[in-house]
């Protein structure tokens, strides 16, 4: 009798310990699933939204464990069985199959589970004086010239994504790979083949003018992620232009009132007529001056910064990107007008680039520029999600805000100033490379353009057409350089026809 209670009690002490190795099982580590997470799922899907396959956050409130783990090991299999739920995920993602990992243990599935189900917090902003290693900021810069046309780190675009490359790969299987996949693939390397295979047969560029190092740096990169920092507001020559222009109207009224109080003080305390006589001359002039002055800053919009329907970032593109002016504004150097760039030429690189990771601040996060990427996209009718263009859909044209005008009856060709004279879009627009808000930087006014004129040589070494003319208006000036004002630059009829 007491043997037999005995084992019931054992039994019930084994069952008790089985349920609780379980639980445990299931509990998962979300730190470690997360790295596996990376590794195996980041190409395909996001917690939060939809990509490749469906969002992930809390998955197992939608799906039991058993059933997860069945998917996760062989989806092909769990469908095959006549499970509907399976078949339904199959159909409704256009008969693709999801790849199978059944080298993953109950363990490494669970701690997947679990990183889903709880969400690290996202690695909050730094302040700006966060030092950053040298070779993952080397690697950045090789990434985004190299890589980001056809890499994202977090997500799949035209390749896989790069986060944390390294613990799927060898460093040397890396760098053969990188430097010729081609030739890696015609060794009879299973994974460089399998690779060219799950992208249709699509190679990756060579790149086999990377050093090691340029390579270690890269890989230190897609390890680290970006380090976001806190940009610091910048607007150091809109200031000084502020400020200059401050101080001199500030000193200016000073005056103004010093020579009234004066004026006052002869008119009440003097007997004087002449004096008196004198003093009304004087503030009529005086008066007749300043009225002149103000009628001539009409029409002067020196320091305008219109408020623009996207928030584009001229220091981000010009500055920080390296964009060439004249990339997005190609007619300058044929044309007139400079032109607006199309939203076709924003496509050209924002088809690859829907995220901003850039540096954020407390009035512009991360959120504020994903925003002003998607007014883009629903302008021109983009899907990000599926990379493609919205079929029969209506574009809407995005209505920027012309920051530079100059009156109709003046004639500016910007071809004559970019290619014929070889200015520098800075010269008249300022240092755009780092504004953040383009603004009027020069006053655009007539004596501002006619003292550019005189100031202007002209090279015409090599121009038979300008010879002749160089050499005679250097014999009438005395002079072995011709300004463009001697050369016409200052006849009306050139800029008012």
């Amino acid at each position: 009798m007491q043997s037999n209670t005995l084992k019931k009690l054992l039994a019930g002490l084994s069952f008790l310990l089985l349920i609780s190795i379980s639980l445990s099982a299931q509990e998962g580590d979300p730190v470690n699933g997360k790295k596996l997470y990376n590794t195996n799922c980041a190409a395909c899907h996001k917690l939060d939204k939809k990509l490749i396959g469906p969002a992930l956050k809390g998955v197992s409130e939608k799906r039991t464990n058993e059933w997860l783990q069945a998917w996760i090991k062989d989806n092909n299999a769990l469908r095959a069985s006549g499970d509907q739920d399976a078949i339904d995920i199959f159909n409704e993602y256009n008969g693709m199959p999801m790849i199978a990992y059944p080298q993953l243990s109950e363990q490494d599935i669970n701690d997947i589970i679990a990183y889903t189900d709880d969400k690290p917090v996202e690695t909050e902003t730094v302040a700006s004086t966060q030092a950053v290693d040298p070779k993952v900021a080397i690697g950045k810069k090789l990434f985004q010239t190299n890589c980001a046309a056809c890499h994202k780190l977090d997500k799949k675009l035209i390749g896989p994504a790069l986060a944390n490359v390294a613990d799927r790969r060898s460093n040397e299987w890396l760098h053969a790979w990188i430097k010729d996949n081609n030739a890696l693939r015609a060794s009879g390397d299973q994974d460089a083949i399998d690779i060219f295979k799950e992208y249709n047969g699509m190679p990756m560029t060579a790149y086999p003018q990377f050093s090691d190092d340029d390579i270690d740096a890269i890989i230190a990169y897609t390890t680290a992620g970006d380090v976001k920092q806190i940009a610091t507001t910048q607007a150091a020559e809109t200031d000084n232009l502020a400020k200059s222009k401050g101080s001199s109207n500030w000193m200016s009224y000073v005056v103004i009132f010093v020579i009234l109080l004066v004026v006052a003080w002869i008119f009440i305390a003097s007997n004087n007529g002449f004096l008196k006589i004198v003093a009304t001359i004087f503030v009529v002039l005086l008066g007749t001056y300043v009225l002149f002055d103000w009628l001539m800053d009409i029409g002067i919009d020196q320091e305008y910064q219109p408020i623009q329907p996207i928030a584009f970032s001229h220091k981000i593109h010009a500055g920080d990107n390296k964009i060439d002016c004249e990339y997005c504004h190609s007619s300058a150097k044929n044309s007139k007008t400079s032109g607006i760039p199309s939203v076709n030429v924003c496509m050209n690189c924002h088809k690859s680039i829907s995220e901003y990771t850039g540096p954020t601040s407390s009035e512009n996060d991360k959120a504020f520029y994903d925003a002003e990427i998607q007014k883009i996209y629903d302008a021109i009718g983009w899907d990000a999600e599926k990379l493609a263009y919205i079929d029969n859909y209506k574009q809407k044209p995005i209505k920027w805000v012309k920051v530079h005008n100059l009156p109709d009856f003046v004639y500016y060709n910007h071809s004559q100033h970019v290619s014929v004279a070889g200015l520098d879009c800075q010269k008249c627009h300022g240092p755009v490379e780092e504004m953040d808000e383009v603004y009027q930087y020069s006053p655009l006014t007539m004596n501002w353009c006619l003292e550019c004129h005189m100031e202007t040589n002209v090279d015409l070494k090599g121009n038979g057409y300008y010879a002749k003319i160089h050499e005679e208006l250097a014999k009438k000036f005395g002079v072995d350089k011709v300004t463009i004002a001697q050369l016409g630059g200052k006849e009306c009829g050139k800029c008012h026809y």
